[in-house]
């Protein structure tokens, strides 16, 4: 429930209060049997009842959203300071993956769909980033996996990250 219903059936639990409290009230002066008077008491309190807990809620949610706000940023901080501390690792491996390209005699075209691959990107997603056809890009994923002489992504990603692993020991 957002907001604005929260704000809207607060509102409408707080007039059935104040309704019921009224009636009530007029109830009690004109006589009412005590069942009559208590069953309009707890329609009153199952309505304040209902507003206690949307408010509760309502904190619950912005203390969680706040909380939630705080750790982004730290893991934004964070992944700012790893981008720094390995820009030049980065940059190295960015070039050599390059050279590798480069080595197996891919295109342009085949470099740019290569490097979208190590990323992950889907098939769609990169024809899409290309503006061609998802068939292209396929087509164009088939001859970089030919001429790097791998069987498909995985192995090509393997290619080059490896050796980067830590092994295990």
């Amino acid at each position: 429930m957002n907001s604005k219903e929260r704000k809207f059936v607060s509102a409408i639990l707080l007039a059935i209060i104040v309704l019921t409290l009224t009636d009530l009230i007029s109830d009690y002066y004109e006589g009412s049997t005590w069942w009559h008077l208590l069953a309009e008491a707890l329609i009153a309190v199952g309505a304040a009842a209902g507003i206690f807990f949307l408010i509760r809620d309502s904190f619950t949610l912005k203390h969680n959203l706040e909380e939630q706000l705080k750790t982004n940023e730290q893991l934004k901080v964070e992944n700012e300071k790893w981008k720094e501390q390995s820009r030049k690792f980065i940059d190295g491996l960015s070039l050599a993956i390059d050279q590798q390209l480069s080595d197996w005699k891919l295109t342009v075209s085949e470099k740019e769909v290569a490097f979208l691959l190590l990323k992950g990107l889907s098939l769609k997603e990169i024809a899409s980033a290309r503006n061609t056809s998802e068939k292209t890009a396929r087509a164009q994923s088939i001859a970089i996996y030919a001429k790097a002489g791998v069987n498909g992504r995985s192995e090509l990603s393997a290619f080059f990250l490896e050796d980067l692993l830590v092994p295990n020991r």
